[in-house]
């Protein structure tokens, strides 16, 4: 896969829960979300739903820019998101992985 540095926020639906990540194979860290391979918050929270993506050219700005938008507060996020994608439209679609299965809550 090619390696191409970028911050992306998930949310687990509309307005949802947030996560902050970087990487350096978009591709390739959506699907471990997706499949929950990765442990920890997202697994925990159902995060798998890509609502913002921003490509970097290098990791050092990726990383820097992973760290300011953990810093905002949660409501900046939000506004950030909807500025280019108002209705959370899960963008890793546009990366050809496959839609998400609607889940079950269940008590």
């Amino acid at each position: 896969m090619e390696r191409e540095p970028a911050v992306y926020i998930l949310a687990s639906q509309k307005r949802g829960t947030l996560y902050v990540g970087v990487t350096s194979v978009p591709v390739g860290r959506m699907m471990q979300h997706r499949d929950e391979l990765i442990e920890g918050f997202t697994k925990r929270y159902g995060v798998k739903r890509l609502v913002l993506i921003e490509h970097a050219e290098t990791m050092d700005i990726a990383i820097a820019r992973e760290k300011q938008l953990k810093n905002w507060h949660r409501a900046w996020k939000i506004n950030l998101i909807e500025a280019t994608n108002p209705t959370w439209r899960d963008l890793a679609l546009d990366f050809g992985l496959a839609p998400l299965s609607p889940t079950r809550i269940t008590r």
